[in-house]
């Protein structure tokens, strides 16, 4: 089996998003979808994103540089294209644009393997279980007040949700931050777990001082308190909460997640598909990560990872992101909070081809 021909396809769900409400998701939510087309009539798909807008043109001529690269080659050389398309766009070092693009190309090819195997992803990569949590991520942002978070908080509760995540960072007295937190405490109940994110807002010593003051509300972690490179601040910080911390999405290629678990700077390992370079090196993270016996989670496109997290043997929930998901014909199937994966071969998605026409970002 060669790969013959491909396509890439621009689209902005972002547009659906009201930017007063969502403003991260409103700008965030662009991406470059790839088709990636063989000589045995098999087709996969991936994308790369979460960019702002300004930046498609240049990540869509980064994927199609790339995969003009592998024409020819057997989709089956995962391990062999990875190398080959991380060397080219970076000689040893690549990062940005071209590690995304190189992860959607992984992506497509998994697709097609699991797709000629007659295999769901998740099974091909040797899991068993085709259910895997999952969490609310997305809904609950850092401009809501107490009395959004509760009334958004009991609608997700209502909606199926067992888990869900809430951002911080944003006041200036860590009391204010505390309040917020047991505002939607207090809505969803003590048998919700809730996980709080601040995106590298605080400093070791607000990370430690808030971080203790939110222990009574039962956290189920706390995520990049601090900039994602002070290995040696989150490992202070670690040790000192009885609340796990949670980071790794900011970091590209394997190396920096063999750094946070040499230094203790880390209780749950959080890997972006994009950043770390597709399914092929999300696994071996999460390899990584249960070497050093820590579990595994995912940062957004929870309608690929959630193949991953099924499969890793220390995977521990899926982060449920919808910002892709109008790209997709398919729905995401939940139960009782529980992401039920499809037994379709491949990634068991499809490109929604109206919806990419009618998703195309402002020019």
């Amino acid at each position: 089996m060669k790969i013959t021909s491909y396509r890439t396809q621009v689209a902005s769900p972002g547009k659906l998003l009201d930017p007063s409400v969502e403003p991260i998701a409103a700008r965030g939510a662009n991406f470059v979808t790839l088709e990636v087309q063989t000589d045995a009539g098999i087709e996969g798909i991936g994308y790369a994103g979460f960019v702002h807008p300004a930046i498609l043109k240049a990540l869509r001529e980064t994927v199609n540089a790339l995969a003009d690269s592998i024409m020819g080659e057997d989709p089956n050389a995962v391990e062999a294209i990875s190398a080959q398309l991380l060397d080219l766009g970076g000689h040893g070092a690549p990062a940005g644009m071209v590690t995304s693009a190189a992860a959607a190309i992984d992506l497509a090819l998994w697709d097609i393997r699991g797709k000629a195997a007659g295999l769901p992803v998740f099974r091909l990569l040797g899991g068993s279980s085709n259910t895997v949590r999952a969490y609310a991520s997305g809904y609950l942002w850092r401009n809501y007040s107490g009395d959004m978070l509760a009334a958004k908080g009991e609608e997700l509760v209502a909606s199926g949700f067992r888990a869900m995540k809430f951002r911080m960072g944003a006041e200036e007295r860590p009391e204010a931050e505390v309040s917020r937190m047991r505002s939607l405490r207090e809505a969803v109940g003590d048998g919700i777990d809730l996980m709080v994110d601040i995106n590298q807002g605080w400093d070791v010593d607000r990370s430690i001082r808030v971080g203790r003051a939110m222990e009574e509300c039962g956290l189920f972690w706390l995520e990049d308190p601090i900039h994602h490179q002070d290995y040696g601040g989150l490992a202070q910080i670690a040790a000192a909460l009885d609340t796990p911390i949670a980071t790794g999405e900011y970091h590209y290629g394997l190396a920096p997640f063999a750094h946070m678990l040499e230094r203790g700077s880390v209780d749950i390992v959080m890997v972006d598909l994009l950043r770390v370079g597709g399914i092929t090196h999300w696994m071996k993270a999460a390899h990584l990560a249960e070497a050093f016996n820590k579990p595994v989670v995912s940062h957004l496109a929870p309608e690929f990872l959630a193949h991953c997290v099924a499969a890793s043997p220390n995977g521990l929930i899926v982060e449920h992101m919808p910002w892709a998901l109008p790209l997709f014909k398919e729905e995401i199937r939940m139960v009782d909070g529980d992401i039920v994966l499809s037994e379709s071969p491949g990634l068991g998605l499809s490109f929604d081809q109206d919806a990419i026409r009618r998703l195309q970002p402002e020019v």
